[in-house]
């Protein structure tokens, strides 16, 4: 269990806030944001050593012809080529469930390090029986180079970054510290959308609520990229950066003085009304495989398959 569940003091979310307000090199953002999945795929610069982190790639998909493609990931090496970056991490918020990640796809091309939770083996043991993977299937999480705990940190050249676990939208849930700018998956949207859902096997409201005010602890400038947007209340334009204080002020789900049982209700009769992701079950199947597709078989073909009556 991590701080922001137990009553002791969260010595993580203490380091994050001492990061977050710590004078020093900030990171440069670039987003490349893939409409068709309404996804913002981050590239976290140090421009002094020309390093990188990307964060949540997307590999295109096509759920009618089953066809692949590489358009937003290509987006995203044009503008590392153009810039002469190196690309040392490919960071996973979270096994996505609308859109298949391009991870594997970006470290064929340039190499990096693919990290993502420590609880990915949860969300693996979940779904792996789903799509009949056997024994042969690890569920240990080693499809991905590194497995980052609730407060680890690690280096994007210059950059400090720390790993904080946000567990509710799913277990594995990791938000990104970088400076004082925070990469925070699905957990929020913006303020005039919200916050991520919570039904998807693994999901609890009240764990997300927790994990959100422990995010909206952090200093209240410290910026916040989101993994998605909506174009919400008849907004024009797409955005995904927001702040702390925003949130706490406007966020329609979990502004200040929103408390967790009002939260836990509100966020349990949406989720009653929410479709099924339309890509869920390709994304499953890729994600949780370190953005790789499934095995060729013997003809050479990749094949994703189709559980019926299963969600």
């Amino acid at each position: 269990m991590t701080g922001a569940e137990t009553a002791g003091p969260d010595r993580v979310l203490d380091a994050a806030i001492e990061l977050a307000s710590r004078p020093g090199p900030q990171a440069e953002v670039v987003t490349v944001f893939d409409e068709p999945t309404f996804t913002a795929s981050h590239i976290v610069i140090d421009p002094p050593s020309g390093a990188c982190a990307v964060i949540d790639p997307v590999l295109g998909f096509d759920l009618f012809s089953g066809r692949t493609d590489t358009h937003s990931a290509d987006r995203i090496l044009a503008e590392l080529r153009s810039r002469d970056l190196k690309l040392t991490w490919i960071l996973e918020t979270h096994v996505h469930a609308d859109h298949l990640s391009a991870a594997g796809y970006l470290q064929g091309v340039c190499g990096g390090t693919i990290a993502i939770g420590r609880r990915v083996d949860t969300v693996q043991e979940t779904f792996a029986p789903l799509f009949g993977y056997g024994p042969s299937f690890p569920r240990n999480g080693s499809q991905f180079d590194v497995l980052l705990e609730d407060g680890e940190e690690f280096d994007i050249g210059r950059l400090r970054a720390l790993a904080l676990h946000v567990p509710g939208h799913t277990p594995a849930d990791l938000a990104y510290l970088v400076g004082s700018q925070v990469f925070v998956g699905d957990t929020l949207f913006m303020p005039d959308c919200g916050t991520a859902r919570a039904d998807f096997p693994g999901g609890d409201a009240r764990r997300l609520y927790r994990s959100i005010r422990r995010l909206l602890a952090l200093p209240p400038a410290a910026r916040l990229h989101l993994c998605h947007d909506y174009k919400c209340a008849l907004r024009e334009v797409f955005e995904w950066t927001t702040t702390v204080a925003d949130q706490r002020a406007g966020n329609i789900h979990i502004h200040d003085g929103v408390d967790e049982e009002a939260f836990v209700t509100l966020r349990t009769e949406r989720d009653r009304t929410l479709d099924v992701p339309r890509l869920i079950l390709p994304s499953l199947q890729v994600n949780i495989r370190g953005g790789r597709l499934p095995p060729a078989g013997e003809d050479g073909r990749y094949r994703l398959v189709l559980p019926l009556d299963a969600l």
